[in-house]
């Protein structure tokens, strides 16, 4: 998920954790130079960041097609960028390496299958915004932290307005709202807005969004986030003298406990979900031959979009 020291890992371990507890948010700060890059789009246009300088504000999103908490922001981001595409915000998807590779998908080892894993995203989650393919050697990841879906809003002037630990829609949209606001009024370009920084982690995500990424990773992905995980919980829970609890904050513990939870959750629904297909049933699929009818709830969501 992280990887600081090894960037194209090949699993996901809770060594990557234990990392991220050490790195901390690292990247450029708010009131900082966005440091610049040059990189092709999906599409294959060459975008290059200092281009928007002195004309438009840039929120940069990062995120991979294995990646729990991208696949749950997309909605709310997507939201966010048809409410303010074409105006005075620059939107853009940077695609980075795998957060939980895979035998699906794996640690990209050549740009055609980033390239491929980058297209598989946009089009299972229906992302509509610009999307920048990283490199293999993570150049642009590299200058703004290597976190797996931390998000930067740049404004007018080069420099960090915000930035985000996580993509949360809620907060950005916030911090976007703010920062036009102020600039209409100093007639300004450069402002820090909403407090400079959000360091929380979103516990309002879809288990089945988030199930999804990792099922798109393959069965490796989800077994190495279970293990991974399951570890940091135990150890939480009964510290030694010789082991180091994982991300320190015991907020933080909690909130990784409670997604691994929703996200094998997820898993479980969306087998439930497929069988009711196969059987062509609105009905509890475990209870098919029953004579009484059964209320489940149908959330009409396409199982084979299914993933992180």
């Amino acid at each position: 998920m992280l990887g600081f020291n090894n960037y194209n890992y090949h699993r996901f371990t809770r060594d990557l954790l234990q990392e991220a507890e050490a790195k901390g948010f690292p990247g450029p700060r708010a009131g900082e130079e966005a440091p610049d890059f040059r990189a092709r789009t999906l599409s294959g246009e060459p975008i290059c960041l200092s281009d928007y300088r002195g004309k438009k504000n840039v929120l940069l999103v990062f995120g991979s097609a294995t990646c729990p908490m991208t696949a749950d922001s997309i909605p709310g981001i997507q939201r966010l960028y048809d409410r303010f595409r074409g105006g005075e915000i620059e939107f853009l998807f940077v695609y980075v390496r795998e957060a939980h590779p895979g035998e699906r998908i794996p640690a990209h080892s050549s740009m055609a299958s980033k390239l491929e894993a980058a297209t598989l995203l946009r089009d299972q989650e229906e992302l509509f915004m610009p999307m920048v393919i990283d490199d293999l050697r993570g150049s642009i990841h590299r200058k703004y932290s290597k976190l797996p879906n931390s998000a930067y809003l740049i404004d007018r002037s080069g420099r960090v307005a915000f930035r985000s630990l996580w993509t949360n829609a809620a907060v950005l949209e916030k911090a976007v709202t703010e920062l036009l606001t102020l600039q209409h009024q100093r007639s300004e370009d450069h402002v820090v807005v909403n407090g400079a920084q959000d360091l929380s982690m979103p516990l309002s995500y879809s288990a089945l969004l988030s199930y999804r990424a990792l099922e798109r990773g393959g069965a490796q992905s989800l077994a190495d986030f279970r293990e991974a995980l399951d570890q940091g919980d135990r150890i939480a829970a009964t510290p030694s003298p010789t082991s180091k609890p994982i991300l320190g904050h015991p907020g933080r513990v909690l909130a990784i406990v409670a997604l691994t939870a929703a996200v094998l959750t997820g898993g479980l629904y969306a087998g439930f979900e497929l069988r009711k297909r196969r059987l062509g049933s609105r009905r509890n699929p475990y209870r098919a031959y029953e004579n009484e009818e059964v209320k489940d709830t149908d959330t009409g969501t396409d199982y084979g979009a299914v993933g992180i």
